[in-house]
């Protein structure tokens, strides 16, 4: 038997250590060719609005799409589906690569080029559409129900490590090999990840008691909306990444508040993901199942305070301190959130659920870089900041009045009192 303290209990199941390293490997390759990509295509056409295109270009399928990527989730076979995906997004970089050899060689016009992007980063946005209900649907599948919190802490450990990796690598590969041989190696990344899926064990899963398609998707929301915990979790991740992400305003804060540069831009970007990456390796040994929506609502708090923190901050390494605090404490509350949507949705509904989850998280991303380049117009960045801490800090004062009753749950037997 497993010891209950072993923080490697998960990881010793062969299937689920397979599925978290396709995950690294699967965002190392997607984070290392959007620096390749952005910077490429800004440094051909000095316009900033392309790389806003390029995140709405994939955002559009991936939000529209996420309901029906749940649907065939749980209708279909999961693996085979990851299988489909990750196939056809193998010939993704390779396009790319032609796309900017063909402009280097003035065969195509910069225009070309970047609808030519647009049009493979669309592409992808779809087939992300499908994959992720999948991906994250199978993996409470792959270790028992006991393991789950510790299973959701790998699964963030192996996500940081390559948020943390990917975009530094990218860039090194960028300057010292090239675009194409980058390109190439991500190519061969995605390759890696489509033979480990293929390395799972065969398995059959639950199916969906409904046939009717709209039924079907209704059911996932159905199920959010009745089941309290799952609701308030997902709520209260939503309005705090709409109104806390402080990412989209880092360049304003490196070049006109703290005055450090370029360099120093990168080494903010990191310090949440850092962050987060050290809590996630405490949380194998401590995980925060134990209280778990208190723990939840603290560590959100937290993160509205770091906030608040860092936009007061004139100092680089208080500021790099303040942004390390907000990605701790937001890794905290994605692991209740994670191992919540883990053990409250039916077997045969976890993929709709995961979708829903997707998509609200998705969209609260996009939308937050919005609402935070929106208020920084009008209010200035440093204040923008001050708002949004403000606001996730009364966010989490009406979700504690609210949710009283949630804080004696036992979120390990996946009921509600």
């Amino acid at each position: 038997m497993t010891p209950a303290h072993d923080a490697f209990a998960a990881l010793r199941y062969r299937d689920f250590f397979i599925v978290t390293l396709n995950q690294f490997c699967l965002t190392l390759a997607i984070l290392i060719q959007e620096i390749i990509v952005a910077y490429s295509l800004y440094q051909i056409t000095k316009d900033p609005l392309t790389l806003g295109l390029i995140g709405l270009a994939e955002a559009i399928p991936f939000i529209s799409l996420s309901l029906w990527g749940g649907y065939f989730a749980d209708r279909f076979n999961k693996q085979t589906i990851m299988k489909i995906c990750l196939f056809f997004a193998i010939p993704a970089p390779l396009i790319l690569w032609s796309l900017f050899h063909a402009h280097g060689l003035g065969q195509i016009t910069t225009n070309s080029l970047a609808w030519g992007i647009y049009a493979v980063i669309f592409s992808l946005g779809t087939i992300r559409g499908f994959y992720n209900p999948s991906a994250t649907s199978l993996k409470p599948f792959l270790i028992p129900r006991k393991l789950y919190a510790n299973g959701a802490t790998w699964t963030t450990i192996g996500w940081q490590s390559a948020v943390i990796i990917g975009p530094m690598l990218g860039g090194f590969m960028l300057a010292f090999l090239g675009r194409e041989t980058s390109l190439f190696s991500v190519a061969i990344l995605v390759s890696i990840c489509f033979i480990l899926v293929n390395l799972l064990q065969k398995r059959s899963f639950p199916k969906i008691e409904t046939e009717n398609l709209w039924r079907s998707l209704g059911d996932g929301f159905r199920f959010i909306w009745n089941t309290k915990i799952v609701l308030w979790a997902i709520s209260l991740d939503l309005v705090s990444v709409l109104f806390g992400g402080v990412i989209a305003l880092l360049p304003i804060f490196a070049e006109d508040i703290l005055k450090i540069g370029p360099e120093g831009l990168g080494y903010l970007r990191a310090a949440p993901s850092i962050g987060a990456l050290v809590t996630m390796i405490a949380l194998t040994k401590i995980p925060p199942t134990q209280n778990a929506w208190r723990n939840m609502l603290l560590a959100v708090a937290g993160f509205g305070a770091f906030t608040l923190l860092f936009a007061f901050s004139s100092n680089i390494w208080l500021s790099l301190f303040a942004l390390a605090m907000t990605g701790a404490c937001d890794s905290i509350s994605v692991v209740v959130r994670q191992t919540i949507l883990q053990i409250y949705p039916p077997e045969n509904m976890r993929g709709r659920v995961a979708a829903v989850n997707g998509m609200f998280v998705s969209s609260s991303n996009e939308l937050g870089a919005f609402e935070s380049g929106l208020a920084a117009k009008y209010m200035g960045a440093a204040m923008a900041t001050v708002f949004g801490g403000c606001m996730t800090l009364a966010v989490v004062a009406i979700s504690w009045a609210k949710t009283r009753d949630l804080f004696s749950i036992d979120i390990n037997k996946g009921t509600e009192k």
